[in-house]
Parts: structure tokens; C-alpha cells; sequence
């Protein structure tokens, strides 16, 4: 497939696709005969990984680290899936964080309801 549609489908742009080929977190992509990327569903797979990588604010710098041990081969498993973990972690503390800043807003918002309503 083509660059326009393994951005719709990775949920990158097309301008992203080609910044992380030159930074080398995107395995080789083959290319036509016309010059064109042409797009695996290997490639699509792995690139919306790195989308929700991203997403969820995993830092450029541990992408690039997670691509380079990808590249190294099945013998960096256990260091790939220590990253992950370690993200996962990341993202458990983030939601307790942001389900506490719910919580607290929606007091807010309760008090100035409560506002409201005695001024009517």
C-alpha cells in the first residue's frame, strides 16, 4: 500500500510516516520500481504502534531506543519488553493523576452549580 494509505490506517501523517523512516525508528520499507513506498501490513502494524506510543507520550528518545532493539533481534526481548512495562507504569500513574484533576473539577463544578442555582 501506499504512504496515503498507511497513514490512514496508522493514524499518522504522511509527514510523521517519513520523519520517523529518517530517524530510523520505522523498519526498512520497501520501495516500487516508480520510487514509492510500498507499505507492508507489517509496516502499518508497526507504525501504529509507534502512533499510540506517541499518543501516550512516550518520548522520541525510548522510541527510538525500543526501534534500535527491535533491530537487534529476538535477543532483546526481555530489555523491548521493559520498556514497555515501564511505559505501562508511566500511564497507570498519569490516569490516577488525571482521575484525581476529574475528581477535583467536578467538585468545583459542583460548587459553582450550587452558586448558580442560589442566585435565581
Amino acid at each position: 500500500m501506499l504512504i496515503s494509505e498507511a497513514s490512514m490506517k496508522s493514524g499518522l501523517s504522511a509527514d510523521t510516516i517519513r520523519f520517523y523512516e529518517k530517524s530510523g525508528i520505522v523498519p526498512a520499507i520497501e520501495r516500487g520500481s516508480d520510487g514509492l513506498r510500498r507499505f507492508s501490513p507489517e509496516n502499518v502494524e508497526w507504525l501504529t504502534l509507534l502512533y499510540w506510543l506517541r499518543k501516550t507520550g512516550m518520548p522520541m528518545k525510548d522510541m527510538q531506543r525500543f526501534a534500535g532493539l527491535y533491530r537487534e533481534g529476538d535477543r532483546t526481548v526481555q530489555e523491548r519488553k521493559a520498556l514497555l512495562l515501564g511505559h505501562a507504569e508511566t500511564l497507570k500513574r498519569k490516569r490516577t493523576d488525571l482521575d484525581r484533576c476529574e475528581e477535583v473539577l467536578a467538585e468545583k463544578l459542583a460548587i459553582y452549580d450550587k452558586l448558580e442555582r442560589n442566585q435565581t
